[in-house]
């Protein structure tokens, strides 16, 4: 799979979780592009603001409390990394089961970007998302 001419990505909340939370090794590609600016990270305030509500989950507290690790550090991490989009692009023409995925779907359409997810809903739009110009990967394969 090449990447985007644009490099950029969008990347959904289970990767970031991925990333900042459980350190992920199959992340460290990802990481590593970002970090060399290989990659944009383009996202939306919603993103974030999804991000921020499952930081709140039980299970995601616990494992933030076992790295000593708060919410706002993860945060402070995604706010570092990732390029806030202002304007909220149009809904896609491909409709996610799980509304929501679908602020990834529209990002991801809109900017013509690489989609990093390994959501199974979106992960069943492969072909569609395809036909929009739109790739999608589970992670990013090491260079």
């Amino acid at each position: 799979m090449t990447l985007p001419e644009s490099g950029l990505v969008v990347i959904d909340t289970n990767i970031a979780l991925d990333l900042f939370v459980f350190d992920n090794p199959d992340c460290v590609p990802l990481a590593a592009a970002l970090a060399a600016g290989t990659l944009r990270w383009i996202a939306t305030a919603p993103m974030r603001t999804e991000l921020a509500r499952v930081l709140g989950y039980p299970l995601i507290v616990r494992r933030l409390a076992q790295r000593q690790m708060d919410a706002a550090s993860v945060l402070a991490a995604f706010d570092a990394r990732a390029h806030l989009v202002a304007d909220m692009p149009p809904r896609a023409p491909c409709v996610c089961k799980d509304p929501d995925d679908q602020v990834f779907i529209d990002l991801a359409v809109a900017q013509r970007a690489l989609l990093i997810s390994k959501d199974q809903a979106v992960l069943t739009m492969r072909k569609r998302l395809a036909l929009q110009g739109v790739a999608v990967m589970t992670v990013l394969a090491a260079a």
